[in-house]
């Protein structure tokens, strides 16, 4: 299996509720089917409904099925914090306001209107290339 992700689903509890948040916060999706596909880089982000993704997940009852933190890494320290006002402005909770990391870095939190955490976050040792992609870099180097 290759180590990548390709998509990020997300069970929302109102489909249309949710492509409108995204909508507002600049993101653009295609509506396939009761289901919200957005480009997102080199993945995708894709809403759909909790139970039906429970469902399809084998998580029948529901039981066990929820939370994820989703991460989008930023150019600089004040790109955290204007994505987290947008988000904010967008209908978001801030969760954990920007803050300085222990890994020398600079983030904070936010929850979608269904509950979903994102972190926002510059990370000097995890530069982004121009196309937005990120490289871990070689912790066995030091």
């Amino acid at each position: 299996m290759e180590q990548r992700i390709s998509l990020v689903t997300l069970g929302v509890a109102d489909v249309a509720r949710a492509h409108a948040f995204y909508e507002r916060l600049g993101w653009r999706g295609q509506e396939v089917e009761e289901t919200v596909f957005f480009q997102a880089g080199g993945l995708a982000l894709v809403l759909w409904g909790r139970d039906r993704l429970a469902a399809d997940a084998g998580m029948v009852d529901g039981h066990g099925f929820g939370g994820m933190t989703l991460a989008q890494n930023v150019r600089s320290r004040g790109e955290v914090d204007e994505v987290l006002a947008v988000a904010v402005e967008a209908g978001a909770t801030l969760t954990q306001p920007a803050r300085e990391t222990f890994y020398g870095g600079y983030a904070g939190c936010f929850a979608d209107p269904d509950g979903h955490v994102w972190e926002i976050a510059w990370n000097p040792g995890f530069p982004l290339a121009d196309d937005g992609t990120l490289t871990v870099p070689d912790f066995t180097a030091h």
